[in-house]
C-alpha cells in the first residue's frame, strides 16, 4: 500500500513539475528570433456586380452571342496551402513585431449561373455554336503568390506554458505564377480566362494561442485578410464585364513553429 502511494505521488509530482516549467527554449526572451509555418487557406471573392450584370455577352468581333442571360455569379470557396518564414521582433512583454514571408499555392473560383437556351435559339443566325449556351460556368484564377505580413501580435500573459494572442496587420501580395496560366490570346470568347491583378494589399487580423514545449513554441493561428481594392483585371470578356469590383477573401489556418 505504501509502495502504491509512494509512486502516485512520484507521478503526481513529476507531472506537477513538468506542467510549471518554464518551456520554450527561452524563445520569448529573445529581442529577435526566427521560425517558419504550415498554412491551410481557404480563398472567395467578395463579388460586386455591375447594373447590367444579368444582359447575354455578344462576341464584339462577329456579334455572335456567346452567353445566355445571367441568373447568378458567386464564387464557392477553394482551398491552398502555403509554408512561411518567421521573423519576430520583441517590443515589450506583451507586444510583439512580426513579419511572415510566405509562398501560398490557391486557386479562386467564380461561378456563373446561366438562364436555359430556347429551343428556338437553335435556328437563331447569331448563335454562336462553339459556346453551346452553357448553364454553369466555372472561372479558375489560379495563383502563386509571394506574401509579405507585417503586424503587431498583442499577448496575453502567460499561464504556465499557454498564452493567448490577437493579431492586426497589412500584406502585400504579388503573383509569381507563370504567364502562360494567364495567357488566352486566340481563344474562342466562351475559353476566355478571368484575370487578376498581379498585385495588392490586403488588411488582415487574427487571433492564436503559444503552446510552449521543452525545447520551442507551437502556434495555432487563425486568421482572415481582406484586400483592400479591387483585384479584378477588368478586360472585355463574358466573364469580367458583369463584375464592378472583386475583393478576396482568405480564412488561413496557420501552425507556427518557433
Amino acid at each position: 500500500m505504501i509502495k502504491k502511494l509512494s509512486f502516485i505521488i512520484l507521478l503526481f509530482t513529476i507531472a506537477t513539475t513538468s506542467f510549471a516549467q518554464n518551456w520554450g527554449g527561452g524563445v520569448d526572451d529573445e529581442d529577435l528570433h526566427f521560425g517558419f509555418s504550415f498554412q491551410y487557406i481557404s480563398a472567395e471573392y467578395k463579388i460586386l456586380k455591375n447594373a447590367n450584370w444579368r444582359d447575354p455577352y455578344f462576341d464584339p468581333f462577329d456579334g455572335k452571342q456567346v452567353t445566355q442571360p445571367m441568373k447568378a455569379i458567386s464564387s464557392p470557396p477553394s482551398v491552398g496551402f502555403g509554408l512561411g518564414f518567421v521573423v519576430n521582433r520583441r517590443i515589450s512583454e506583451n507586444f510583439d513585431l512580426r513579419a511572415t514571408p510566405s509562398l501560398i499555392f490557391s486557386d479562386r473560383v467564380v461561378r456563373y449561373e446561366y438562364e436555359p437556351a430556347p429551343v428556338s435559339t437553335q435556328q437563331n443566325p447569331t448563335f454562336d455554336a462553339q459556346s453551346s449556351f452553357q448553364t454553369s460556368i466555372d472561372k479558375k484564377v489560379q495563383a502563386t503568390m509571394f506574401e509579405i505580413p507585417v503586424g503587431i501580435k498583442i499577448k496575453s500573459n502567460r499561464l504556465n506554458n499557454f498564452r493567448a494572442y490577437w493579431l492586426g496587420g497589412a500584406k502585400y501580395s504579388m503573383d509569381i505564377a507563370s504567364k502562360k496560366k494567364t495567357f488566352d490570346e486566340g481563344e474562342i470568347p466562351i475559353n476566355k480566362l478571368l484575370k487578376n491583378k498581379r498585385n495588392y494589399l490586403s488588411y488582415e487580423t487574427g487571433i492564436g494561442f503559444d503552446l510552449y514545449f521543452e525545447y520551442f513554441k507551437m502556434s495555432p493561428e487563425l486568421k482572415l485578410s481582406y484586400s483592400m481594392s479591387d483585384i479584378l483585371q477588368h478586360d472585355n470578356t463574358a466573364f469580367a464585364n458583369p463584375i464592378d469590383k472583386t475583393k478576396l477573401r482568405h480564412f488561413t489556418f496557420s501552425l507556427f513553429f518557433e
